[in-house]
């Protein structure tokens, strides 16, 4: 057999077990659940500026963009803008396309930061909720003239909100791409886990997410993605459009 394919062969089989096995599950959800006390994801940066991500979700992703090799991806949520920097870098090595940001409060020091990136120019930001119908008009106007689009869904993390972007978000993905939901392992926390916010469990990207594959049958988990990394945000939450 040739020896790049004997490689890809034992890789998706090591997914599969690596997805079974139970006691190095549990061992990733404790040191989620220890990670997230210590706020570890505020330790990273992309290019000098903040993600608040797990490294995991982030290779996960630059797997899926170098695959897929989008013309446009969708991020809702900005914050630092180490997430907007991040998909800039990966559309710059594939040789071309857009970023779209969107949040509701864009502060200044961070636009700052982000208009003097040399990544700049292939990043665009619109300011206002994801999920205001204006907002929403002026994403769709851009999606359209593209052809390959994947979308990420980091903004507010009750369920009606995100439900709400998953509706009106999973239209501009295009088929073999993905609409992916972070946060959705708020699901898995302690109860209560998340005193100063708005969502916990119950009420959570992940419920959204189930709620939102009950009627959107075009799209399905890419479970194996989560059995790849087993240290990630996003359980239920890589969302792959099939049809």
């Amino acid at each position: 057999m040739d020896p790049i394919k004997e490689f890809k062969l034992f890789r998706a089989k090591n997914i599969i077990a690596t997805g079974k096995n139970k006691k190095l599950k549990k061992l990733a959800q404790d040191f989620i659940v220890e990670a997230q006390k210590q706020k570890y994801l505020y330790n990273f940066h992309w290019q000098d500026r903040p993600v608040i991500q797990f490294p995991q979700d982030l290779l996960a992703l630059q797997e899926i963009i170098w695959e897929l090799k989008p013309d446009l991806i969708i991020e809702t949520g900005i914050a630092h803008g180490g997430g907007l920097v991040f998909y800039a870098s990966m559309l710059e090595l594939i040789g071309g396309g857009q970023v779209l940001g969107v949040d509701i409060d864009i502060r200044k020091h961070n636009r700052k930061e982000l208009e003097k990136h040399p990544l700049i120019k292939r990043i665009k930001m619109l300011q206002g909720s994801s999920i205001d119908p204006e907002i929403i008009k002026q994403v769709a106007t851009i999606a359209k003239r593209h052809k390959k689009v994947l979308v990420i869904l980091d903004s507010m993390h009750t369920h009606a909100h995100v439900l709400a972007e998953l509706v009106a978000y999973s239209k501009f993905v295009s088929k073999g791409s993905y609409i992916v939901v972070m946060d959705t392992i708020v699901e898995l926390m302690p109860k209560n886990f998340y005193k100063d916010r708005l969502w916990d469990r119950g009420n959570s990207p992940a419920t959204a997410a189930k709620a939102f594959l009950t009627s959107y049958k075009q799209f399905v988990v890419a479970k194996e993605i989560e059995d790849k990394l087993l240290i990630t945000s996003c359980p239920g939450g890589f969302l792959k459009r099939i049809k």
